[in-house]
């Protein structure tokens, strides 16, 4: 099979295409390098086998019809996009352009060139806005949804928060549209946290691996400033370790005919359900360190709970995650404690 990954030098792109080579695939990543850490994902990457790889980026329509008349890939993962809905708010014309125009352009490429492959998008869960119609328990350390104790399914209205929220909704759509319409083959998978090795973590994005990395600071004395939090630290999402992302997507691409037109709610489930406050207490108790913290203004938009309800994926792939909670923060926690820590 051919394979064309999006973001390929991404975290979750630069997983993916590994398991890519590691099947013996043919494979073609495509990266402008505009995420922190790609450029070593890349290099990562060519230690584990051969692949094309193109530098651009995908608003350029020209280069990527280009690039798919001639490599007319069986299977896309269009991962790439802008991912911060702090950087939306900040330059909403440049997330509008790559999130939508840069999705019309794979589609289209596809249109053209391989209308015959499957694509998956990559979505996300704030396609459903913040969600504060629905009633929240507060408890000591983590917000419960009442309505959803146990998650969300994909039935839940659409609402579009915050430019990013807009951009990827609007994408996810012309997804869906382009199998009702063109009968293309394609799916959306609406995303909760993903964390796990080769996530080059920032501020704005990653917070696991953000959270982790300054726990390990602490425990090296590097950084001893209170951690910046936004809101209460409450707020839950559920976290899916890379290798159960690179499962699903591997999985996904052999059963396309099953998921053709439609869209998913993809997460850890309830079960590796995580607050900023929980995380905190595990870092504590792992790294046997004392976190301080101060708490900012809540980002605007943000969802006091997302717990994705896995059941509409497992129903037809029989997929579900297969690391735990602990397992895979100590996963994480061992891949960044090999970096490199300069004072």
């Amino acid at each position: 099979m051919k394979y064309l990954i999006t973001g390929g030098g991404g975290f979750v792109g630069s997983n993916i295409a590994r398991e890519v080579l590691n099947q013996g695939h043919e494979l073609l990543v495509l990266d402008n390098f505009s995420r922190q850490g790609s450029k070593a994902n890349l290099d990562w990457l060519k230690k584990k086998g051969e692949f094309i790889f193109i530098n651009e980026d995908i608003v350029n329509k020209n280069k990527l019809y280009s690039v798919f008349k001639g490599f007319r890939p069986d299977i896309i993962f269009h991962l790439a996009g802008q991912v911060a809905m702090t950087s939306s708010i900040i330059d909403p014309l440049n997330d509008l352009e790559v999130n939508v125009s840069g999705t019309l352009n794979i589609l289209e490429s596809m249109r053209k060139y391989c209308p015959d492959s499957f694509m998956i998008f990559s979505s996300t869960n704030k396609v459903y806005g913040d969600l504060e119609y629905l009633n929240f328990i507060e408890d000591e350390k983590r917000f419960v949804c009442k309505e959803y104790p146990k998650g969300f399914n994909e039935d839940i209205n659409l609402e579009f928060h915050s430019p990013y929220g807009c951009s990827k909704g609007a994408a996810d759509q012309y997804v869906q549209d382009y199998s009702r319409i063109y009968k293309l083959n394609t799916c959306v998978f609406r995303h909760s946290t993903m964390y796990g090795g080769r996530q080059f973590s920032t501020s704005d994005q990653g917070w696991i691996g953000w959270f982790c990395k300054k726990g390990i600071e602490i425990q090296k004395g590097i950084e001893a400033n209170a951690l910046e939090i936004s809101g209460t630290g409450k707020q839950v999402r559920d976290i899916l370790y890379s290798s159960d992302v690179v499962d699903l997507y591997m999985t996904a691409a052999q059963n396309f005919n099953q998921l053709n037109g439609k869209a998913f709610n993809i997460g850890g489930g309830l079960g590796n359900s995580l607050s900023i406050l929980e995380l905190f207490t595990f870092l504590e108790e792992h790294l046997k360190i004392k976190i301080k913290f101060k708490k900012l203004p809540q980002r605007e938009s943000d969802q006091k709970v997302f717990i994705s309800d896995n059941s509409k994926i497992f129903n037809i792939l029989d997929w579900q995650p297969k690391v735990s909670l602990k397992k895979g923060l100590i996963e994480q926690l061992n891949w960044l404690q090999k970096l490199p820590y300069e004072d």
